[in-house]
């Protein structure tokens, strides 16, 4: 147990309340007596209605499903749906047209478009590679990865694999800087002959920088460089801007479950917010040291210097309402909402940015940035709004200092979206779509009206058609063109960048200006996407389409009929290996995302919204006689004996199938308690065992 001590009627874990005191309140001329005083006065205020916004979603749910019970076997028509919907408050009038007013906002997130990383906060030295991911070597990663073709074979360098790689970055070149005449492939050096003589910005030394739909391009020319020396022109590397902005994540990524994880999780934000965040480990046989990346430096052609920022702009994404957190308890006794928490001491480190008491600026324009994950609908986001105010209160901070991100990851976001957008029109500086948690929660909105169609299908429905489609438009109506982001959701296959490259331009074209990425790398291959398409010029193309109506979002992805056995094996099969491989890391090791091998062994990006669809798949199945509990445990089965041989290799893992494995009793409870799960969320299950797996090994010691 770690102890707590009282702070303004709070109990507050030691770690903690030691953080706070000697690490985060430092140097921002904030009292600490003061400071938890108004602490405590937030909690006082907030955390009631906290509570009441999750009542308000239970009840909500039941109604819903008993709706459902009561027309079990009908289908249900969406003009029908929408009226109850309605009639029980799920869905609000739509506002007046409006633009939203936030100010403050650094261009990387008003006006830039490229990709962005979401990176777990308790990895410093995955956070550290995330920040540093502004700038990236093309050259490194169409080498290193299946970009062009199988991936170089090791034992080193591979020279036809390397021509390749020089050849398909001129190409880039030709598209994004062309010259006049014949193109980079023929260019040997001196000065260039370029068709917009305006793209050529910047120099240093030989090397060229230029400037292509808003993004940085960065020709390194250094014949004293291994490649560049063998090449005519001097050509070393083409050095791309990539991640323009990164998601410091405290939510779906991470296993925090009790003050330590909190602790860590504050401390390596603060530590990028102050610019002294370092992270030392072992790489080839040789200790490495990793810190933030200095500021770029060029010659002006007009004879003056140009600075570009070396690192990603950073956002924080708090948790969402539902979770409370035992780092720091009420006066009644109960842990306090975690969200809340989140938003006072994530705010509270950023000072350190605003205030210039680190190395580095992370917002220019003097902006806090904070995502803002599963909220329900208008009334929800309008509670970030005013708990924000009160944050800049007890902060001292103008207001709308803080921004907001709205992750329209929820049905009833989805379906009130504008409303939602006008709650914090003021602050919000971002909006995006997520396949997976907006799956989740559509299959457990829809629990009961019936058996859901294969998860495979999800992408081609009438509902996630329409939901993707209708976030751009809303987005751009309420005036987020050019003022904040509007995203889409990740890649989650890591070492498949040439179907990455393939497919995910597809998110630019849809008049998204970011896009999530899982790694540098793919942040550099991603980058290219946006040098094919003017994603402000696609989305003023898109702002004159019409808004898909309701009906289609509100159409619910019921199957029509029912599947052979193979099939409801080959489906039990896949959720079943997923999730396992999930859960086996989280509750036994605490890695909240990673690679995880699928039921092919293809390495996919699994963190808590994958788990929550699966788990949620074969709750609904099971609720509605696709299959039996029997065959969920033979599968559950199955796939734990594959999992356990695909991390034989890991000494620190736990096997599913060693006795008293808490990883599959917890596995067992999100499949077969998934109807229960408020939302079909998995948090409160995870952290459970999670707790329980920390206390076994503490016992242990």
């Amino acid at each position: 147990m770690t102890d707590h001590v009282v702070r303004a009627g709070l109990s507050v874990a030691e770690p903690l309340a030691i953080f706070v005191e000697e690490q985060a309140l430092p140097g921002t001329a904030i009292d600490a007596h003061a400071f938890w005083a108004g602490v405590a006065a937030i909690f006082a205020r907030f955390a009631p209605e906290n509570r009441s916004l999750l009542e308000t979603r239970d009840r909500m749910q039941a109604q819903i499903d008993d709706w459902h019970r009561t027309r079990h076997g009908h289908d249900p028509d969406p003009q029908m749906q929408e009226a109850f919907l309605r009639e029980i408050g799920y869905l609000t009038d739509e506002p007046d047209a409006f633009t939203i007013d936030t100010e403050g906002v650094d261009p990387e997130v008003a006006t830039s478009a490229g990709p962005q990383l979401v990176v777990p906060a308790l990895n410093a030295r995955f956070l550290l590679n995330a920040a540093n991911a502004r700038w990236g070597s093309l050259f490194d990663a169409l080498y290193g990865t299946d970009a062009l073709s199988a991936p170089a074979a090791s034992g080193g360098y591979d020279p036809v694999r390397g021509a390749a790689v020089i050849a398909r970055a001129r190409a880039f070149l030709d598209e994004a800087v062309p010259l006049q005449g014949a193109g980079w492939a023929a260019w040997t050096g001196g000065e260039l002959s370029l068709r917009d003589c305006s793209q050529l910005i910047g120099r240093r030394g030989d090397s060229l920088l230029f400037r292509h739909n808003g993004l940085h391009i960065e020709v390194v020319i250094d014949r004293t460089h291994p490649i560049g020396r063998d090449d005519p022109a001097g050509l070393a590397d083409v050095l791309l801007e990539a991640a323009l902005t990164t998601i410091v994540d405290l939510e779906d990524s991470v296993a925090v479950v009790d003050a330590a994880d909190k602790v860590a999780a504050y401390n390596n934000w603060l530590g990028v917010m102050r610019g002294d965040l370092t992270d030392t480990f072992e790489k080839g046989g040789t200790t490495t040291t990793r810190s933030l990346a200095e500021d770029r430096s060029y010659d002006a052609d007009d004879g003056g210097r140009i600075v570009l920022p070396g690192r990603s702009l950073l956002f924080v994404r708090n948790v969402g309402h539902l979770m409370t957190t035992p780092a720091l308890r009420l006066a009644s006794g109960a842990d306090a909402p975690e969200g809340i928490l989140d938003a006072i001491v994530t705010s509270l480190i950023a000072l350190h940015d605003l205030r210039g008491l680190g190395r580095f600026r992370n917002s220019a324009a003097g902006s806090i940035y904070i995502v803002k994950p599963k909220m329900h609908g208008p009334a929800e986001c309008a509670f970030t709004d005013r708990l924000f105010d009160a944050v800049e209160d007890l902060l001292g901070l103008i207001r709308h200092t803080i921004k907001v991100g709205v992750m329209d990851e929820e049905r009833r976001t989805s379906a009130n979206l504008a409303a939602c957008i006008h709650a914090v029109r003021h602050r919000i500086c971002f909006i995006n779509t997520g396949f997976l948690d907006r799956t989740g929660d559509e299959i457990h909105t829809g629990f009961e009206a019936g058996p859901m169609i294969r998860k495979a299908d999800m992408k081609e429905a009438a509902w996630i058609r329409a939901y993707e489609d209708r976030n751009v438009r809303i987005g751009l109506a309420c005036g987020l063109g050019g003022r904040a982001q509007i995203g889409k959701g990740m890649w989650a296959a890591p070492d498949r960048m040439a179907d990455m490259l393939d497919q995910k331009i597809a998110h630019p074209r849809a008049g998204a200006n970011t896009a999530w990425v899982p790694s540098p790398t793919a942040a550099t291959l991603h980058a290219l996407h946006y040098h094919q398409v003017d994603v402000r010029a696609r989305q003023r193309e898109i702002a004159e389409e019409p808004v898909p109506p309701l009906d289609l979002l509100l159409t619910l992805p019921v199957a029509s009929s029912n599947w052979p056995p193979e099939s409801v094996q080959e489906e039990l099969d896949n959720n079943a290996q997923g999730l396992l491989g999930y859960v086996a890391r989280w509750v036994g090791q605490g890695v909240g995302c990673s690679k995880v091998p699928d039921i092919h062994d293809v390495a996919l990006m699994e963190d808590r919204a994958t788990l929550r669809i699966s788990s949620q798949h074969m709750a609904n199945w099971l609720h509605h006689g696709v299959c039996s509990r029997k065959e969920i445990e033979a599968a559950l089965r199955r796939m734990a004996e594959r999992v356990d041989t695909q991390n034989a290799g890991d000494p620190g893992y736990l096997p599913l199938l060693a006795p008293g494995s808490l990883a599959l009793q917890a596995a067992r409870a999100l499949v077969f308690d998934g109807a229960t799960q408020p939302n079909g969320y998995t948090e409160p299950v995870l952290n459970a065992f999670r707790q329980r797996a920390k206390a076994e090994l503490l016992a242990q010691r």
